[in-house]
C-alpha cells in the first residue's frame, strides 16, 4: 500500500499538503520478530504499515498481553508519546518481515502548524484512533471471547491466517485450548 492512499483512509489533503507530508516520510523495513516500540520510552515516531503484520502487546510478569494487531494501511503510534512525548506502556512486535512508513512527530506537529489543511489531517488521525480505542474497550467489556472471534472472523479473516493463534488468543483474552473449542464449535 502507498503512502497517499494510506493518508487519504484517514482524510483527504490537497495536492500541495499530501506531497509535504510523502516528502516528510522515510521507508524503512524490519524482520520478523523486530520490537519496533518498545514499552516504558517515548517513541519520537508515527508509522503506516506498507506491508505486513504487528501486535500490540503489554508485558506482565509472567505473560504478555495482546491487546490489538495492525495490517497494511493501518498507522502505528503510541498515543501516549505522540500526544504529550511521555513514554508509552505498548509493546510493539512485528509478526511477519515488515516495510513501513516513519515520520518523526516532531516534524509532523510543526507542519500541522504550517499547514491547517494537514492540522485538520493531524485532528482526524487523533480522532480515528480514539474511536478505535473506544470499540477496542467497548468490545472487551460487553462481548463474550466467542463473540470477538467472530468479529474477527468478519472483519478481518486475514488476520487468523496470518497471526499465531497463541497471540490470538491473548487477544481474546483467553487460553489456546478454549480458542480451540470456540473454533470446533464454529465449523
Amino acid at each position: 500500500m502507498d503512502i497517499e492512499e494510506i493518508l487519504d483512509r484517514i482524510y483527504f489533503l490537497p495536492e500541495q499538503s499530501k506531497v509535504r507530508l510523502a516528502e516528510a516520510v522515510a521507508k524503512v523495513s524490519y524482520p520478523k520478530n523486530f520490537v519496533l516500540m518498545e514499552g516504558n520510552k517515548v517513541v519520537p515516531y508515527v508509522y503506516f504499515i506498507k506491508k505486513g503484520i504487528v501486535r500490540a502487546y503489554a508485558a506482565t510478569e509472567d505473560r504478555d498481553i495482546t491487546f490489538w494487531f495492525g495490517k497494511e494501511g493501518d498507522p502505528v503510534v503510541s498515543m501516549k508519546s505522540y500526544v504529550e512525548d511521555r513514554p508509552g506502556y505498548e509493546h510493539i512486535e512485528l509478526l511477519e518481515d515488515c516495510s513501513l512508513y516513519r515520520i518523526e512527530t516532531d516534524r509532523l506537529k510543526k507542519l500541522y502548524e504550517d499547514d491547517i489543511h494537514m492540522a485538520n489531517w493531524g485532528r482526524r488521525f487523533a480522532e480515528k484512533e480514539l474511536v478505535k480505542t473506544e470499540e477496542m474497550i467497548l468490545s472487551r467489556q460487553f462481548k463474550t471471547a466467542a463473540e470477538c472471534y467472530r468479529d474477527l472472523m468478519q472483519d478481518k479473516p486475514d488476520l487468523l491466517q496470518r497471526v499465531q493463534l497463541g497471540h490470538i488468543a491473548s487477544y481474546l483474552g483467553i487460553s489456546q485450548v478454549t480458542l480451540s473449542r470456540i473454533r470446533a464449535e464454529m465449523k
